[in-house]
């Protein structure tokens, strides 16, 4: 087998049925798909019982009233969706992994410890995967709970996990439709299940503006935490301009709506998602959990072959003239499941705080990167960047480290500390504002900002 300068087989084959592809260019002539197809991509990976749960958190963490818990999913899934779809569209300009792109902001080796978090994200998400999915394989079959559970759920996601990009786009088509006629049907069986009056809505909690506030970042995060990881996944389409708003507008609208229809159930349920749903489908509920326990089983491989390539990303850094091909995917997926797995059986006893802990976290140190990930791509260099310097061994244009940027990223993460709210920590400024967190509001913002004006400075001294 030849390679060309990047590394990349030239015996490249994308039809094949285990993925040869990893974290280098995809070239021309095995770019393929429509950008539409990232609606059903998108819409299906979110009909998961853990996004249903996620809406019951917005009403049971911070005890909203059903409607003011809607608006806040309602608002945080549109704006926050905005940040991640523009992370969308550099994936068929591009044709390399989101995280491998960040070496331009932050240089070969200084991106390196933001890739490790991404990994450690991905892991999260996928032991909260793996504790739902067990919970519902324990409805469907009234005996496999618990660790047994899990082990199914781990087996089950690495099969279109390790077989990558086309079978993890097959699997979600087909999710969009089971998983989503399942969570319609829970939506329809909750509403019917509750007060036929506009009583209800207003009075079943306890609201106020921290709490909407919370509930809001929420929601807005849920769509923020996708973006290490959106232009992956359409980073095979045909390069264009058209097709990179398309990509946008794709990734967009399946994600909001798929997330905002899941939330609401849980948002109409309440904190106990699973018992109520239990109860209220009788005999149904477990051929439906069951449906939406697959929508797990396909979430979790995406999280796990979106984890491989950020980890190739950090061993591609350190030996930045070895070919890391599928053989290491298929490695990395299998020992990240497992890393998962010791962790979702170590948490599952406390899943409901570990995963908020778990998010409120993911919140501080996402933001940042995100804010000048966008900045750098969008407005200083307009996506104009040199592929070849992506993979040299001192960076090429890039360098080994942007101090600029990492001053950037610090700044991002302290900035936000006085607007946090959570159960360990409350910020002054949180203090003043009644404990309504807007951490990420300003960490954002503020970051750009710095950002802009920390590279302009670089460019006026010549640097």
């Amino acid at each position: 087998m030849t390679e060309h300068h990047l590394g990349v087989p030239s015996d490249f084959l994308p039809d094949a049925a285990v993925e040869f592809q990893t974290i280098y260019p995809v070239p021309e002539n095995a770019r393929h798909g429509r950008p539409r197809d990232l609606v059903a991509l998108w819409f299906g990976a979110n009909m998961t019982m853990l996004t249903v749960a996620t809406g019951g958190v917005m009403r049971g963490a911070f005890h909203l009233t059903p409607l003011t818990a809607l608006l806040a999913a309602l608002v945080g899934n549109l704006v926050g969706g905005i940040f991640m779809a523009l992370h969308a569209a550099q994936g068929p300009h591009l044709g390399i992994p989101q995280m491998v792109q960040s070496r331009a902001q932050f240089g070969m080796f200084g991106a390196a410890p933001m890739t490790a978090l991404i990994v450690l994200m991905y892991l999260g998400f996928s032991a909260s995967n793996l504790v739902l999915g067990a919970q519902g394989i324990s409805v469907m079959t009234g005996s496999l709970g618990g660790a047994r559970g899990m082990l199914i759920v781990a087996v089950l996601s690495l099969v279109p996990a390790i077989l990558g990009y086309r079978a993890i786009h097959a699997a979600t088509r087909v999710a969009s439709l089971l998983c989503g006629a399942a969570v319609l049907v829970c939506l329809v069986v909750a509403l019917t299940n509750i007060p036929h009056n506009i009583g209800w809505w207003l009075s079943d909690g306890h609201d106020s503006v921290p709490g909407f506030l919370g509930a809001l970042s929420l929601a807005a995060l849920w769509q923020i935490a996708y973006a290490p990881y959106v232009s992956d996944y359409s980073r095979y389409l045909p390069k264009s301009r058209s097709g990179e708003r398309q990509a946008f507008h794709a990734t967009y609208w399946g994600c909001v709506i798929g997330s905002f229809v899941a939330m609401l159930v849980g948002v109409i349920t309440g904190a106990d998602v699973n018992g109520i749903l239990t109860r209220e489908l009788g005999s149904f509920a477990a051929p439906i959990i069951g449906i939406l326990s697959l929508g797990i089983i396909i979430a979790n491989a995406m999280n796990l072959y979106c984890g491989a390539l950020s980890s190739i990303t950090v061993f591609q850094t350190l030996a930045p003239s070895r070919h890391f091909g599928r053989h290491w995917r298929i490695g990395l997926t299998a020992g990240l499941l497992l890393a998962a797995t010791v962790g979702a059986i170590a948490m599952s006893g406390q899943f409901d705080t570990a995963y908020t802990g778990f998010l409120e976290l993911l919140m501080a140190i996402m933001v940042p990167w995100s804010a000048i990930n966008l900045v750098d791509y969008y407005i200083l260099r307009h996506g104009s960047y040199d592929l070849i310097s992506f993979f040299l061994a001192d960076g090429g244009k890039f360098g080994r480290f942007n101090n600029r940027a990492m001053i950037s990223y610090v700044f991002g993460v302290l900035v936000q500390i006085p607007f946090l709210s959570n159960e360990l920590y409350v910020g002054p400024v949180a203090k003043a504002l009644g404990g309504a967190d807007l951490s990420w509001i300003f960490g954002l913002t503020l970051t750009g900002i710095v950002y802009i004006l920390m590279m302009r400075g670089k460019e006026k001294a010549g640097e």
